[in-house]
């Protein structure tokens, strides 16, 4: 994963409880999944030592993440 941003979350499911249905009607169970969000460190607004947060009238806000993926095959 690249990305412009200076931190990410993780989230690693661990409050799914097979309640909620996906795909082919399987249930999302405990750590089945995971998601990694891009973004700027949580407390930056009161912490000056981290990147800014500040967006004025007038400025763009602009942010890339890239993920690549690959497979190899195994060896013989």
């Amino acid at each position: 994963m690249f990305t412009t941003e200076p931190g990410l979350q993780f989230y690693s499911g661990n409050f799914l409880d097979g309640h909620h249905v996906g795909k082919s009607n399987r249930p999302y169970v405990k750590r089945a999944a995971f998601c990694i969000e891009t973004q700027h460190f949580p407390d930056s607004p009161n912490r000056p030592e981290f990147p800014t947060t500040v967006l004025t009238p007038g400025q763009t806000y602009r942010s890339t993440t890239e993920y690549r993926f690959s497979t190899t095959a195994p060896s013989p």
